[in-house]
């Protein structure tokens, strides 16, 4: 599928499940991906190195050529990854971790921690460093079903009292006491170091001021709508016909969510609810909040936790992901409904339907103030991470994700001392849920591992955000004349035209029963036009030098059963159909106009949409073969096709339960023996999926040698995982709780190919002046905005925005601060401007943000304000 804003992941973003939606025809990060648990701490056995397994030999089409011995090769030949393996281990917590660091029983703990304490060791060992990131965030999930199927009523299915609970939680407390002071205080689905929070700090403010913590009006509130419900307070505790209303609280046992559900049950509990605190880690609470039916009633409140796994330049799409049934295909999201001025604009926003920045602006204003209304999530907390690791290590990370969410890690992973050698890894989880590429884990400990077996066409840069091409050679973009997309670098074009007229013989639509494509022709009779046209140009040489793991050349076929896939599942006359795609699919569909191959050799696509990100570069749409759960050439997938067609397997969680079948796993468990059985059979009849259309770009003997890879594949691997990566799968252990990937020797990119990615240049803001302000009488402030104590650059500087707050936390005004010279700006508040600063204690806060990260940086300053 093209890379989509909503589920990136992504691929972005992250777990307890990750933001991916089907397919949209552009590029964003990924997206939030659920935060995982963590399980038993790993014997320094299982962590230890594994002798790599060698690859089979691959069907040729051709004979091969005489074995010759493998020379040595210096750092410049090296290709692909730096290090030959990477051992995968579980890790209950932080605190278990860095002894195991100390001793050099693994060499990085690739999990984010936020707990000071152990901040403070790491910092002060001098053979351990560390990494910061920003994306891991923490909520309180609510089960939104207002009556449970055996008549329990659900408080938390009442909008009203969900919203209340924004003022019954002291998030001041939770940043303070719990994190000790690594976090801020979070209430919107948008994160504090990402560029639409500096972008809307007046709004963000303004509700941070309205929904700051008041316990008597929460439970006001609730009061009355209990009250309202029938429910009855007896003896201090709510009662539904005659039985106390218990909250059943889930409560995460690996990290800071265990002192935050406590803390939160506590406060449930003064507001007169019997609260039944089942603590449990994420093997156990997954099957509840996640996979369960809402309305069976399992549950109430989870304390949830995500990790965006890149720098998200637009989160617009985070209010249709987080609140809407465009999230994910899991009953959870399937159960939410919405008023539908709020649906519409978090559709909208995810589609980026709009023609102009302002009009985004007040669609992104509007979607806050409903989100909070909303409150199917009450967030609590943006987290300052560190990821640990070996001082002999080095690699590259991403601001949002770390290390473990960075699409450039396995790339860049290695000892400065050597090439080669085995990278022990250990994290709170592994092997959390089925993996398959369509609808498998998104956990973040399991797509940490299955980064480094695919690649992209396009990768994020782990600063800014933008893409960077990868098997790409270049791009253009023709967006139409007004739209607010911007161009930063150079490998992709960026032109305005007034209008983009679509071709007649572009694919539009899928017609299941057919199994063929409709053409604009067909679909729009009179003709269509689109917002942005996007055209993606492929190395020339990619069909020669990419190979899949199991020895298949990547081949055209590969993208064009990814077109079809990113129609098929919603269409109800598919032979795979499931229901919890068609919500992703219709909303795809409503800004969607066509796709066209315009060359097969080179591969050149041609992509028309109504849906555009505001960066040409992440605008790019690529329908490279890396889906939402994952890569795969189609021969893999064409064996869990016909699993799913003779109803043995299901590709989704939703279907899964729905039919009562095993969730397909392409690494491990029941699922093998029914993916074996499937492969023996298309390897017979030399099946090829949705052949009316597939046909045309696979041969009968492509098909068999296709098969026959994949037979020796899963003959020597013991799984059908298969991608393009640096990295592949070679060993799994659902025992020890242990996955092992080796180096891809056959990797065609030279390892040095991402290096160069140096210490990020955050910003520090320092903001001077009176502290007392005088009504109508001038006031200046100078802002000093450095890096490593050095002016920052005003050319690398986007915008030096500055708001000022009375007591209350009212905006009195905001502006842009004037540059004076490098790293010195100053905001001069007019006589008119102090006048309306009512007397009492006032802030004003800078927020700086820098061309070079997409991390917006702050600095604030309080002063008095007096009468004359």
């Amino acid at each position: 599928m093209p890379r989509n804003r909503l589920f990136w992941s992504v691929i972005a973003l992250l777990l307890v499940v990750a933001l991916v939606t089907t397919a949209c025809p552009r590029q964003t990060t990924p997206t939030p991906a659920p935060e995982a648990t963590q399980p038993p701490a790993p014997t320094p056995t299982e962590a230890a190195a594994v002798q790599p397994t060698k690859p089979p030999a691959p069907t040729p089409t051709e004979a091969p050529p005489e074995p010759t011995a493998t020379p040595t090769v210096s750092p410049e030949e090296r290709t692909g990854a730096w290090v030959d393996q990477v051992v995968f281990s579980q890790l209950e917590s932080g605190e278990q971790a860095i002894p195991r660091l100390e001793a050099g029983d693994i060499d990085i703990y690739g999990s984010g921690l936020s707990d000071p304490e152990v901040f403070a060791q790491v910092k002060d060992n001098p053979d351990l460093t560390y990494v910061e990131s920003f994306g891991i965030y923490t909520e309180l999930t609510f089960n939104p079903v207002l009556n449970f199927n055996d008549g329990r009523l659900n408080p938390f299915g009442d909008p009203q009292i969900r919203e209340a609970i924004n003022w019954a939680v002291d998030r001041d407390y939770i940043v303070q006491e719990i994190y000790g002071g690594l976090a801020t205080a979070k209430y919107l689905p948008i994160t504090s170091a990402f560029p639409d929070y500096a972008r809307y700090v007046d709004k963000v403010r303004a509700l941070e001021a309205k929904y700051a913590y008041d316990l008597e009006k929460a439970r006001q509130v609730i009061t009355e709508r209990m009250e309202a419900l029938g429910a009855e307070m007896v003896d201090g505790k709510w009662t539904y016909n005659g039985e106390p209303i218990t909250i059943i609280f889930l409560i995460r046992t690996e990290d800071e969510r265990t002192q935050i559900g406590d803390y939160v049950a506590n406060q449930l509990e003064e507001l007169g609810f019997t609260v039944d605190r089942q603590y449990k880690n994420r093997t156990e609470a997954s099957p509840i909040w996640y996979s369960s039916e809402p309305a069976e009633g399992q549950w109430h409140v989870y304390t949830g936790g995500w990790i965006t796994t890149a720098v998200d330049r637009d989160q617009g799409g985070n209010f249709a992901f987080f609140y809407t049934n465009l999230g994910l295909p899991g009953p959870l999201w399937q159960a939410y409904e919405n008023v539908p001025e709020f649906y519409d604009i978090a559709k909208r926003l995810a589609n980026n339907e709009f023609t102009s920045m302002e009009e985004r602006d007040e669609l992104f204003r509007q979607a806050m103030d409903y989100a909070l209304q909303d409150s199917v999530r009450v967030w609590l907390a943006d987290t300052v991470s560190f990821t640990p690791f070996s001082a002999k290590l080095e690699v590259a990370y991403d601001l949002a994700g770390g290390v473990q969410g960075s699409a450039l890690w396995p790339f860049t992973l290695r000892w400065k001392d050597q090439v080669g050698g085995t990278v022990r890894w250990g994290q709170p989880g592994v092997l959390i849920e089925p993996w398959n590429p369509l609808g498998g884990s998104n956990w973040i400990y399991d797509t940490d591992v299955q980064r480094a077996t695919g690649e992209f066409a396009v990768v994020t840069n782990p600063y800014t955000g933008l893409g960077l091409p990868n098997r790409v050679e270049r791009a253009e973009v023709v967006a139409e004349t007004g739209l607010p997309i911007r161009r930063t670098l150079d490998w992709v074009t960026l032109e305005f035209q007034d209008e983009i007229t679509v071709p007649e013989d572009a694919w539009a639509d899928w017609d299941a029963a057919e199994q063929r494509f409709i053409t604009v022709g067909e679909k729009f009779p009179d003709g269509a036009t689109a917002k942005v046209k996007t055209v993606v140009y492929y190395e020339e040489d990619m069909f020669d030098k990419v190979k899949w793991h199991d020895g298949s050349p990547l081949t055209v076929a590969d993208f064009v059963m990814n077109m079809i896939l990113t129609f098929d599942r919603g269409k109800e006359e598919s032979q795979i159909y499931d229901e919890a795609v068609v919500p992703s699919l219709e909303s795809f569909l409503s800004v969607f106009k066509g796709v066209r191959i315009v060359s097969t050799d080179p591969l050149v696509i041609e992509t028309y949409s109504d849906s555009y990100s505001l960066d040409a570069e992440n605008t790019v749409s690529t329908w490279w073969p890396y889906y939402d759960f994952g890569q795969s050439p189609w021969h893999s997938l064409a064996v869990g096709w016909l699993a799913e067609t003779n109803g043995e397997l299901a590709f989704t969680s939703d279907k899964s339960e729905a039919a009562g079948v095993e969730w397909m796993n392409f690494i491990s468990g029941p699922s093998l023996e029914i993916l074996k059985k499937y492969l023996d059979q298309a390897a017979e009849e030399g099946f090829i999926p949705y052949e009316p259309t597939l046909g045309e770009y696979v041969t009968a003997d492509e098909a068999k040698a296709r098969y026959e890879n994949l037979a020796k594949w899963y003959d020597e691997m013991g799984h059908f995982w298969v991608g393009t990566g640096p990295f592949y799968l070679s060993r799994v252990d659902t025992t020890a709780q242990v996955v092992v990937i080796d180096r891809n020797p056959d990797y065609p990119d030279p390892a040095t190919k991402w290096a160069g990615f140096g210490t990020p240049k955050i910003a520090d803001v320092e903001v001077d002046g009176p502290g007392q302000v005088t009504a109508g009488q001038e006031a200046t402030f100078d802002v000093y905005v450095t890096y490593q104590d050095e002016p920052y650059p005003a050319d690398d500087i986007e915008a030096v925005k500055y708001l000022v707050f009375d007591d209350a936390g009212n905006l009195v005004t905001s502006g842009d601060a004037e540059l004076v010279e490098d790293g010195t700006y100053q905001v001069v508040l007019s006589g008119d401007v102090t006048q309306n600063i009512p007397a009492g204690p006032a802030k004003i806060e800078v927020a700086v943000t820098s061309k070079l990260v997409s991390i917006p940086s702050f600095g604030s300053l309080e002063f008095v304000a007096v009468a004359p």
